[in-house]
C-alpha cells in the first residue's frame, strides 16, 4: 500500500540528489565569474547552502521547476563562461562582460530561491 508514496519520495530523492550536484556547479561557476567580474561573491547563506534538502521538501512541483530553473541556469553559464575565458584568453578585459553574466547568475539564482514555500516549511 505504501509503494506509491515510496516511488514518489524515491523519485523526488533522485531529483534532489540531482540538484544538490547541480547547485553546486553553478556555483563553482559563479565563483569564477565572479573573479572574472574582480568581485567577491560572497559567503552563501543558509538559504543558498540548504537549498538543494528545503526544496526536496517544498512538494513535487516545486522540486521540478528547480530543477528545469537550475538546468536553464548551468546552459546559460556554461556558453557564458566560456565566453568569458575566450575573452580572457586573447588579453581583453572579461570584466565588464563578467559584470553583466554575473548580475544575470544572481537574478536567475533569486527566481530559483524564490520557489521554496515563503516560511520555509514544507508543503503538504
Amino acid at each position: 500500500m505504501n509503494a506509491p508514496f515510496s516511488s514518489a519520495r524515491a523519485e523526488r530523492d533522485d531529483l534532489a540528489g540531482s540538484i544538490a550536484g547541480r547547485w553546486a556547479a553553478i556555483h563553482e561557476a559563479g565563483d569564477a565569474v565572479a573573479a572574472l567580474a574582480g568581485r567577491c561573491p560572497g559567503a552563501a547563506g543558509d538559504e543558498i547552502h540548504n537549498f538543494p534538502a528545503l526544496i526536496r521538501e517544498a512538494g513535487e512541483w516545486r522540486c521540478e521547476a528547480a530543477e528545469k530553473g537550475i538546468s536553464d541556469l548551468a546552459a546559460m553559464m556554461e556558453a557564458g563562461l566560456s565566453a568569458l575565458l575566450a575573452v580572457n584568453s586573447r588579453e581583453a578585459d572579461p570584466g565588464p562582460a563578467a559584470q553583466a553574466l554575473w548580475r544575470e547568475f544572481e537574478d536567475a539564482r533569486n527566481s530559483i530561491l524564490a520557489l521554496l514555500p515563503p516560511s520555509g516549511e514544507p508543503e503538504g
